[in-house]
């Protein structure tokens, strides 16, 4: 699943920038991108320069104000309880990923870099840009890596940077979502709670669908 307004209810990026002095031109630029009108990897890179000079110091504070979604915690009890595998796929930054992953026992995740230089941030990233390409790329490596095939899987997110992970998942599901990813999205949940979207995949299940089949039929939780 997504991370950030999936996973958690906040923008992490907007959390730095504010640091920054640069939430307001930050979220807007993140708004138009999860809306899919801006290239990811360009905004993210726009994004980023902003939060030259951010000390590090200032990510603890962006840790402790990071804050799993209502139900989240839920959700991933309930599907360690099934045995399944449980990743996070993040547009947003590994630094703070892998500090919400590992209370939750997620430890397969993916995010973007930043990099650092004498105790603050450069505004400039590190390593492939984790944008819509990549997140698909990385549930079927993870896929793989389980030893699950791809009509098995389930992808959950909110923006446009998640649609591909959507369409090539088995169950997709849009959790309070952009519009263009609800009208895209096999199915959607409003929220607000994540541990909802169990209701869907069960739903899907119950029924002996083909993973993917009801790809034309959006199935709406609210």
């Amino acid at each position: 699943m997504d991370v950030d307004s999936t996973l958690i209810s906040q923008e992490v990026i907007e959390l730095i920038a504010e640091h920054a002095g640069t939430r307001a031109e930050v979220a807007a630029v993140t708004e138009r991108a999860m809306r899919g009108e801006l290239d990811f990897a360009g905004s993210l890179r726009e994004r980023v320069a902003t939060l030259a000079g951010v000390p590090l110091a200032a990510l603890d504070e962006v840790r402790r104000r990071a804050t799993y979604t209502p139900g989240a915690e839920e959700l991933v009890a309930e599907l360690h309880r099934r045995d399944w595998p449980v990743a996070l796929v993040s547009g947003g930054f590994v630094e703070i990923v892998e500090h919400l992953a590992a209370p939750l026992s997620i430890t397969r995740y993916r995010a973007n870099g930043l990099e650092t230089s004498d105790g603050a941030l450069t505004g400039r990233t590190v390593g492939p840009v984790i944008d819509r390409q990549a997140k698909a790329a990385a549930l079927r490596e993870f896929a793989a890596a389980e030893g699950i095939s791809m009509e098995h899987t389930i992808a959950i997110g909110d923006g446009a940077n998640d649609l591909d992970m959507i369409g090539a998942a088995g169950i997709g599901i849009a959790f309070a979502a952009k519009p263009v990813v609800r009208e895209q999205a096999p199915y959607s949940v409003d929220g607000p709670r994540l541990d909802a979207v169990l209701g869907v995949i069960d739903e899907v299940l119950s029924q002996g669908l083909p993973q993917g089949a009801s790809k034309s039929t959006a199935v709406d939780v609210a």
